[in-house]
């Protein structure tokens, strides 16, 4: 059995869908990254950069278990393991791939930021919350001209689809439309209805507070250092 150490984020989400999705059987480890359980040694061991999600899979390529860390390095080792999501054909494979590199590169940081700036940020910088929302209206537009032939990214449903939607599924939290955008509503819709996915986006939101975020988990989630980090992970490991 797969053990996914996560929280219901976004990229929490790609990988518990991405389970549901190839009908693996996992067990779901929380990482509290608002009270800091990604600086405990153990999880730092599998995942360096204390941040979730990561898994360890005791049936790994050669038979011996494997662990990883990265979003999109879990889906395309799962979709390896499977052979589903990710076509065979390299042409395929690398559209597929390109699109899976366009929202680790673009929707997730871009979607990242306009959250931080528009709802965590101490102080309401209006450059750098009209930058972002700008910046995540473009992507939207450049997902619509791509949908606009196609029923999803790369053709068929892929990696690519698991990896974005988690991400924008939460466009309505910065006071967003889909209404100029009707490929990528329709997408939206579609990949939402999947009953894997609606499983998966489950999976760990009730461990998730409705509260707002206090200054110690906004200290711990958006304060990190060399110094910080070290210190944090003294304090889990004593």
């Amino acid at each position: 059995m797969i053990e996914v150490y996560s929280w219901a984020t976004p990229n929490g989400h790609k990988v518990h869908v991405m389970l549901e999705e190839c009908g693996l059987a996992y067990r779901a480890i929380p990482v509290n990254i608002g009270a800091g359980d990604q600086f405990k040694p153990e999880f730092l061991a599998i995942s360096p950069n204390n941040k979730i999600p990561a898994i360890v899979d005791p049936d790994g390529p050669d038979g011996q278990p494997i662990s990883l860390f990265e979003s999109g390095a879990i889906l395309i080792y799962l979709a390896s393991k499977t052979g589903r999501f990710l076509p065979a054909d390299l042409r395929g494979r690398y559209q597929t791939l390109e699109w899976l590199m366009f929202q680790m590169g673009s929707v997730g940081p871009m979607l990242g930021q306009t959250h931080h700036f528009r709802l965590y940020a101490p102080e309401k910088l209006p450059y750098a919350i009209d930058r972002y929302i700008k910046e995540v209206n473009r992507l939207l537009g450049v997902l619509n001209r791509r949908l606009a032939d196609r029923e999803y990214l790369a053709g068929e449903y892929s990696i690519a689809d698991i990896a974005s939607w988690p991400w924008l599924q939460g466009y309505g939290r910065l006071d967003l439309t889909l209404d100029e955008f009707p490929h990528t509503a329709r997408w939206m819709k579609a990949i939402g209805d999947r009953p894997a996915v609606q499983r998966g986006i489950a999976v760990g939101t009730e461990m998730r507070s409705s509260a707002p975020m206090d200054e110690a988990q906004k200290k711990i989630l958006f304060g990190q250092t060399a110094a910080t980090v070290n210190e944090a992970e003294k304090k889990a490991g004593s």
